[in-house]
């Protein structure tokens, strides 16, 4: 018989500005101990040397995760121009150089085929699976080169913010899900003819979550296992900001929780949209609308 995992049954988002230096499951795992929570997960993993927005899911907002993971994220980023690394970050090894350093109007020129749809190689040091096994961990052994097929990616916005000198231009990012600056910053080198890795990385918003809004690890310590904590706490229904939100009857709210089709009151919901269902502001279900109805493929329990 499985052990029952120990913990409060809490459920709702607290939003991490995360330091760097640490992975994000490490966050993940203080925010479970410091609130003493039974489930936690993140949406949207940034690299350990990142820092910013680190949106962690507690109890039932963990089913909201793929609506934070498919969101819109915004980015700034420091490329360090001249250099490419093996990481295509800081935390790698050189392996090229060059002296050449574009001018301002040619960088701006050179974002442009980055907007949009395209197609991104990710880091050979990333999560990416290969046969199995993380493209890291291959990367890492050095024992086999191997080649990351191209994924699709939406780019919404890529905008030059500043050149603090002629090795360095920070830049801002509107992406969507898959999204890996590291390349980015690679292939704008590579596109410069100059070369270019991540110095700095920053997540300022992912979804309806921002870095300014987010508590640090340091406050978590100082008020880990207190009350005062919970105050931090955003609703799960946060996590579902980017559907449309339909109400339901007490009727159709103890059918939904069933996992029946519930009857919903009327909207401009189109027939076969995602949406999800709450009675008295609280989540019920997540769904596909239908002729009246909800008919539920996420069930919410809450407390009354």
């Amino acid at each position: 018989m499985a052990r029952k995992r120990k913990g409060r049954d809490i459920s709702g988002w607290l939003v991490v500005d995360k330091p760097a230096g640490m992975t994000s499951t490490a966050v993940v795992n203080k925010v479970r101990w410091a609130l003493d929570a039974k489930k936690a997960g993140h949406a949207g993993t940034l690299d350990p040397e990142a820092t910013g927005v680190l949106a962690v899911a507690l109890g039932e907002a963990t089913k909201t995760v793929p609506y934070i993971t498919d969101a819109l994220k915004a980015y700034t980023f420091t490329v360090r121009l001249g250099q490419a690394t093996n990481t295509d970050d800081a935390e790698g090894e050189v392996i090229a150089e060059s002296d050449q350093r574009p001018t301002d109007e040619q960088i701006k020129d050179a974002l442009a085929p980055f907007l949009g749809d395209i197609m991104q190689v990710p880091p050979k040091f990333s999560a990416v699976k290969i046969d199995g096994q993380r493209a890291y961990k291959l990367a890492r052994d050095g024992d086999e080169d191997f080649e990351l097929a191209a994924r699709p990616l939406w780019v919404e916005e890529l905008i030059l913010v500043d050149r603090p000198d002629a090795d360095h231009v920070l830049l801002e990012m509107t992406c969507g899900k898959g999204g890996y600056v590291r390349s980015i910053a690679r292939d704008l080198g590579a596109a410069l003819g100059c070369h270019g890795h991540v110095k700095e990385l920053r997540r300022i918003w992912s979804g309806p979550f921002e870095a300014q809004d987010g508590i640090t690890i340091e406050q978590i310590d100082e008020l880990a296992k207190t009350p005062a904590l919970d105050e931090f706490l955003h609703p799960l229904e946060q996590g579902l900001a980017e559907l449309p939100e339909l109400k339901c009857t007490p009727e159709g709210a103890a059918r939904l929780r069933n996992g029946n089709p519930g009857m919903v009151l009327a909207s401009d919901v189109e027939y076969g949209d995602e949406a999800w269902a709450s009675l008295d502001g609280q989540a019920v279900a997540v769904g596909t609308y239908k002729s009246g109805e909800l008919h539920p493929s996420r069930v919410f329990v809450q407390p009354k």
